[in-house]
């Protein structure tokens, strides 16, 4: 089967994308279960409930998101009243959400889709690689697919996930910096990986913000306001080939849509 993961959605240019061109990729590529990171889709900071169905609605089966998805307070009654919106699971128990999605694939496929958060330089919460073997241990052993969308700043951390994890999960994508890698591989063990899937949103910017805004911040160290940047949107998306029997991923490529 073949599973489609979208790099992180900025904002409503990047849900625009998404609408103009996720159908036709799951009818194209025979899709059978489309993800997306989506922490940043609603003005570029975090996700409202609203935001969220409306990506559901264009035909996302579940949506990952990072250290950004506590940004909009509206979300939090909605976390735990929608599994297919997940948080990083390694953020303390007592906050609302889950970040472990078990469900089927459009054919039938039982799959489970794991959310994680780095700690370099981000957030210190709970140990994004033991939480892993946590996560792995609940997950009924006939699920065979398993994606790993690991949210993390740098690139070591990443990379130390896709090895810890080879031959446990079907991939491990990485997401957060916005930038796509050009490491994308199956790893010896069956895992595919990327470092960095890329941002689905404005490229006329710094990491989707407006630049000359960024660059006064660099240049004065005052404090901004960030917005999202016009200009030409790109979607940033990975294809996964992932066999159905072991959950050994046998091919990942690389999808832009312009």
């Amino acid at each position: 089967m073949n599973i489609l993961f979208i790099g992180d959605i900025f904002a409503s240019s990047g849900r625009r994308m998404v609408e103009e061109h996720l159908q036709r990729i799951i009818g194209e590529e025979k899709i059978g279960l489309a993800i997306a990171n989506a922490e940043n889709s609603a003005g570029g900071f975090g996700v409202t409930p609203n935001v969220a169905q409306e990506l559901f609605g264009m035909g996302l089966e579940v949506l990952t998101t990072g250290n950004h998805v506590w940004d909009k307070r509206e979300v939090y009654d909605f976390l735990p009243r929608e599994p297919r919106l997940l948080r990083p699971a390694n953020y303390a128990e007592s906050l609302p959400g889950s970040g472990l999605w078990v469900g089927k694939a459009r054919n039938g496929v039982a799959c489970a889709v794991i959310n994680l958060q780095g700690r370099v330089h981000m957030a210190t919460i709970e140990d994004p690689f033991r939480k892993a073997d946590e996560l792995l241990q609940q997950i009924p052993s006939e699920v065979k697919v398993r994606f790993v969308d690991f949210h993390a700043e740098a690139t070591s951390e990443k990379v130390a996930m896709g090895w810890y994890l080879d031959g446990r999960v079907s991939a491990v994508i990485g997401t957060h910096t916005h930038i796509p890698t050009a490491d994308t591989r199956v790893l010896p063990g069956g895992t595919a990986y990327q470092t960095d899937c890329g941002m689905t949103g404005p490229y006329e910017s710094v990491i989707g913000v407006e630049r000359q805004t960024v660059i006064h911040r660099f240049l004065t160290q005052l404090p901004v306001r960030f917005e999202a940047a016009k200009g030409w949107v790109e979607l940033h998306a990975v294809i996964i080939d992932v066999d159905e029997e072991s959950g050994r991923a046998r091919g990942i490529r690389p999808l832009v849509e312009r």
